[in-house]
C-alpha cells in the first residue's frame, strides 16, 4: 500500500459532513425526528473527526527534536485513536440513549416530507464524499483485498473516512426506514428503533476503528515485501555472509524505523564493514524513503541466531 494519503479526502468529508449536519438538526426541529437528530449528531461528531485527523497529521510532520529524537509522527495514531473513541461515545452512546427515550416517551413525528428530502440531500452529499475516499484507498491498496488493505495500512485517516461514511450511509437509509414506518403505522417507536439501530452500526465501526489504530499506536512493523526488500540489498553484496533478524516499526505512514543485524565475513577490516554499511543505507534511503532511520549491527552469526 502507499504510505500515505493527502487531506484532499478529509477536506471533502468535512465540507460534506458540515452542510449535512445542518440539514439533519433543521429537520429534525421541524418534524420531532428522534433518528434525525442522532443523524445531525452524528454528522457533527464526522465533522469533529476529519480536523482531529488533519491536525495529527499536521503535528506528525513536526522534526524531531532532543526531547522526541524519532520525531512526533505517531501523533496521527494517537488522534486516529482520539476519532474511535469519538465515534464510539458521542455517536454510537448518545444515537442509543436518544432512541430509547424516544421509545420510553414516543413523539409523533411531524412533517416526514422534510425528512425524506434531508435524507436524501445527506445521502448525496455522504455518496460524494464515499466516491472520494473510496477512489483514493482504492488506489493505495493495490492488489490487497479490503480487508488486508484495512488491516495492513498505516495511514489510518484512509480507512477511518471510508468506514465512517460506510456507516453514515447505512444510517441514513436506516433513519428513513424508520421514518417510512412511523408514518405509515403512526407508531413512532420504528423511529425510536431505528436511533438504536444507528447506535450500534457506529459501535461496531467504533471497534474496528480502535483495534487498528490501537495496533499502529503501539508500534506495527513495516510490510513483509519491504523487510524482504531491505534483506536482499544486504545479502547482496560480496562482505556480507548473512542477514539475520530485521526489526521495523511505523512511527507514521510514512516513517519506518529499520534494525538488521549481519554477519560480515571475518576477512574484511573494519573500513570495508563502514563502507558496507554506508552503501546499505545510501541503497535503502533511495528505494525506500519512508526509512527514515536504519540501524545495522555487526553480529557474528546473526542468521543463526535469528
Amino acid at each position: 500500500m502507499s504510505a500515505k494519503g493527502s487531506n484532499r479526502t478529509l477536506i471533502i468529508a468535512l465540507a460534506a459532513n458540515m452542510g449535512i449536519a445542518v440539514s439533519k438538526f433543521v429537520a429534525a426541529g421541524i418534524t420531532g425526528s428522534s433518528a434525525m437528530l442522532t443523524e445531525g449528531v452524528h454528522s457533527v461528531v464526522d465533522s469533529s473527526n476529519q480536523l482531529l485527523l488533519m491536525w495529527g497529521r499536521r503535528q506528525a510532520e513536526k522534526p524531531a527534536d532532543a526531547l522526541h529524537p524519532f520525531g512526533y509522527g505517531r501523533e496521527l495514531y494517537f488522534w486516529s485513536f482520539v476519532v474511535a473513541v469519538l465515534v464510539f461515545a458521542l455517536g454510537a452512546g448518545v444515537s442509543v440513549y436518544e432512541g430509547i427515550l424516544h421509545i420510553l416517551e414516543p413523539e409523533e413525528a411531524q412533517s416526514p416530507l422534510i425528512g425524506y428530502s434531508v435524507l436524501l440531500v445527506a445521502f448525496l452529499l455522504e455518496g460524494w464524499s464515499t466516491v472520494a475516499a473510496f477512489k483514493e484507498f482504492r488506489e493505495s491498496k493495490g492488489s490487497l483485498s479490503w480487508v488486508q488493505a484495512i488491516r495492513r495500512s498505516k495511514d489510518p485517516p484512509g480507512f477511518i473516512v471510508l468506514l465512517e461514511n460506510g456507516a453514515a450511509m447505512v444510517g441514513i437509509v436506516v433513519a428513513a426506514i424508520g421514518l417510512a414506518l412511523s408514518h405509515a403505522t403512526a407508531n413512532p417507536f420504528f423511529d425510536g428503533a431505528a436511533s438504536v439501530v444507528i447506535g450500534i452500526v457506529l459501535g461496531i465501526t467504533a471497534f474496528i476503528l480502535a483495534v487498528e489504530s490501537k495496533a499502529l499506536l503501539i508500534g506495527e512493523s513495516a510490510d513483509p515485501e519491504l523487510i524482504e526488500g531491505l534483506r536482499a540489498a544486504a545479502a547482496g553484496r560480496a562482505g556480507v555472509s548473512g542477514v539475520g533478524q530485521i526489526l521495523t516499526v511505523h512511527s507514521a505512514p510514512d516513517q519506518i524505523t529499520a534494525m538488521m543485524s549481519i554477519d560480515f565475513v571475518d576477512s574484511i577490516t573494519a573500513a570495508d564493514v563502514e563502507r558496507i554499511v554506508a552503501d546499505i543505507e545510501a541503497a535503502a534511503a533511495e528505494r525506500w524513503p519512508e526509512v527514515r532511520r536504519l540501524f545495522i549491527r555487526p553480529r557474528q552469526g546473526a542468521v543463526d541466531r535469528a
